[in-house]
């Protein structure tokens, strides 16, 4: 079927005239190839000897990709004098939908509509497999006389479409075929025009985007035919200062998609409705909305009609590019890479076009198994934020690549190298550094806890020591992560044993934040003296090793070959502060010892605080050797020894 019963179904009435003629006009050259193929099979049958018939010009012009078709005049004989025609039965629907196409515009008149339904009559009561002489006669015989034939009509229609074609303005406007336009439709049509041909070149060479205009009453009517599916269709009506968008697609998920991004340029949606239309769509459900723009003055209803006219390009083989991109990542993040491709005016033809899925699962491939096993999910691996970025690195990727003509395999070959860049970017270190976070967040309260007096306090100090036990429980779980990963692939084995050395940081820090909830709640009998003083002093040095923990992190997570010196020696230095954290601690830790010693007495306050002032320590000690694994494991990124 075509589009133009689409925008039958939608009501607009006015923009059919020349839409139904350009469909007739493509009908016409269809219809000749099919009277071309039966002659071509009527002269092969009566010549057994004949070379095979070639009509690819003719496929090529009217626009027909139909091997069948093109085999029918080699598998054609003749028996008697009759013509046996394998799958006739198709090309005798294409005869009876093309002519009824062609006739459509001339409807009204009663000499086209009373042939046209002799020669539909005509059509349907033909054997499905073989033509009689007369029969082939009746069809392909251009010659004019008393008996009428199916060649001639289709002649006499032609004509008469050109006549009509002629009544209708030619005119054009930045590509779109308008008529009967009033001087103010002119650049509102050259606004959408403006924001459609800013966009057009990332459906590549796709078909569609055709554009028609024309004023009805006090309306200005506007239709995109956005791609090849007969459902699938946009009209733009346009009075005053008010846009209204009707918009049909059967697809729900793009449907939402076109939505969300007609909202950016203010659009007021209506709830979308299911319909079932005779003849559209196989009969298959589509659904149509209604997008209402009311804009304040004429420029912005000018921004408007650019801004809808910008995004429709992305509609185009969208749900195909979903469906590809959900072999990757879920389903809700293939519809959010979509969105921001978009967004970032790059589209996703370009990736379609240089492989697609193909493109990614050749540079997870060539990563290697320690990287991506058989079955592995690019999401799964990498995380689903870190794969809907390089997702649309490629995207963006393929659109630059495609723009400048450069060949597919080198954009293979980047896509390569920009996982592998990825995936060296961030993977193991991510579970690394969000265990740190949870490290530096215990760390951190326990120096405001005392700075804050927590040690009698004990409400705070316990709802203090409730989180501190909620976050070492998620650095366990960062552990088991590592672990479950290290078992598939062997590159993680290093990185597993640099975590269960991390986590024993986390323990003695919520060890400690456990500790101070005790001592704050009955067995405080007072930090006198320098005891308080000195606690603080050691909680500030530990939080000051974490720190610089993190920062150690931060600047090994991109080491490699091409680091900088800065790096290394910014690297370097803050391990060395971790050591020095880690005597200092040694000393502050006897510092506790002697005010616990000089001003606390009583059993309990002093053996908690000791405990406390201890695992404080502890931490530390952690933090050294969880900074020689990580130098180490820094050290072999740059190639060298530790």
């Amino acid at each position: 079927m075509e589009k133009i019963d689409a925008l039958a179904s939608l009501g607009q009435a006015e923009l059919l005239k020349p839409a139904r003629v350009r469909a007739a006009l493509s009908a016409n050259d269809r219809l000749k190839l099919y009277l071309s193929v039966l002659q071509g099979a009527d002269d092969r049958a009566g010549k057994i000897d004949a070379p095979a018939l070639d009509l690819s010009r003719e496929f090529s012009a009217a626009n027909v990709s139909l091997p069948w078709l093109a085999d029918l005049p080699g598998n054609a004989y003749r028996e008697g004098k009759t013509l046996h025609l394998p799958e006739f039965s198709r090309l005798k629907a294409l005869l009876r939908e093309d002519i009824h196409t062609m006739a459509r515009p001339l409807e009204s008149e009663a000499e086209v509509g009373a042939r046209l339904q002799h020669w539909d009559a005509w059509l349907e009561q033909l054997p499905p497999d073989s033509l009689a002489a007369g029969q082939l006669e009746a069809l392909t015989s251009g010659r004019r006389g008393k008996e009428d034939s199916l060649h001639v009509f289709i002649m006499d229609l032609h004509k008469a479409l050109n006549r009509l074609a002629a009544q209708l303005s030619s005119e054009n406007i930045d590509g779109a075929h308008v008529w009967q336009l009033d001087d103010a439709d002119r650049p509102r049509v050259a606004a959408f025009m403006r924001g459609l041909n800013r966009t057009r070149g990332l459906k590549l060479d796709h078909p569609g985007l055709d554009t028609a205009a024309t004023r009805d009453g006090n309306r200005l009517l506007l239709q995109n035919d956005i791609g090849t599916n007969d459902a699938h269709v946009l009209v733009l009506q346009v009075e005053d200062l008010r846009i209204s968008l009707t918009y049909s697609d059967l697809h729900r998920q793009r449907f939402a998609f076109f939505q969300q991004q007609l909202a950016e340029v203010g659009a007021s949606w209506s709830t979308p409705q299911a319909r079932t239309t005779a003849g559209l769509n196989q009969g298959d459900t589509y659904y149509v909305g209604i997008a209402d723009f009311d804009c304040g003055d004429e420029d912005a209803l000018c921004t408007a009609l650019e801004g809808i006219g910008a995004r429709i390009v992305f509609l185009i083989d969208w749900n195909r590019a979903r469906k590809r991109l959900e072999r990757f990542v879920a389903k809700a993040d293939a519809a959010a890479i979509l969105g921001e491709a978009a967004k970032r005016c790059v589209g996703h033809m370009s990736w379609l076009a240089a492989g697609g899925e193909k493109l990614v699962f050749g540079a997870m491939q060539a990563l290697g198994p320690d990287y991506f096993r058989l079955g592995d999910q690019l999401g799964e691996v990498m995380g689903a934020d870190r794969a809907r970025a390089f997702l649309l690195d490629v995207m963006a990727l393929a659109a630059n690549s495609l723009s400048q003509r450069q060949p597919l395999a080198l954009i293979a070959d980047e896509t390569r190298l920009l996982l592998a860049r990825y995936m060296r970017r961030h993977d193991e270190f991510d579970l690394l550094s969000e265990h740190a976070a949870y490290c530096h967040a215990i760390a951190e309260g326990l120096r405001d806890a005392l700075a804050h007096g927590h040690e009698r306090d004990e409400k705070a100090a316990r709802s203090f020591s409730e989180r501190a036990k909620d976050w070492e429980r998620k650095a366990d779980q960062l552990v088991m992560d590592a672990r479950a990963r290290a078992e598939a692939r062997p590159r993680w084995s290093a990185f597993a044993r640099l975590l269960e050395t991390a986590d024993d940081v986390a323990d003695a820090l919520e060890e400690a934040a456990f500790l101070l909830s005790l001592i704050a709640a009955d067995h405080h009998q007072g930090w006198r003296g320098d005891v308080r003083q000195s606690m603080q002093l050691l909680a500030d040095s530990v939080l000051g090793a974490v720190q610089d923990h993190v920062k150690a992190l931060a600047i090994a997570r991109d080491f490699g070959e091409d680091s900088s010196a800065e790096d290394h020696e910014e690297f370097v230095a803050a391990l060395w502060r971790v050591l020095n954290a880690e005597r200092e601690c040694d000393v502050l830790l006897r510092d506790v010892r002697r005010a616990l010693a000089a001003n606390v007495s009583d059993a309990a306050t002093l053996n908690l605080s000791t405990d406390f002032a201890q695992a404080l320590e502890a931490a530390t000690d952690w933090l050294l050797a969880t900074g020689y694994g990580l130098r180490r494991l820094a050290f072999s990124r740059v190639g060298v020894g530790s």
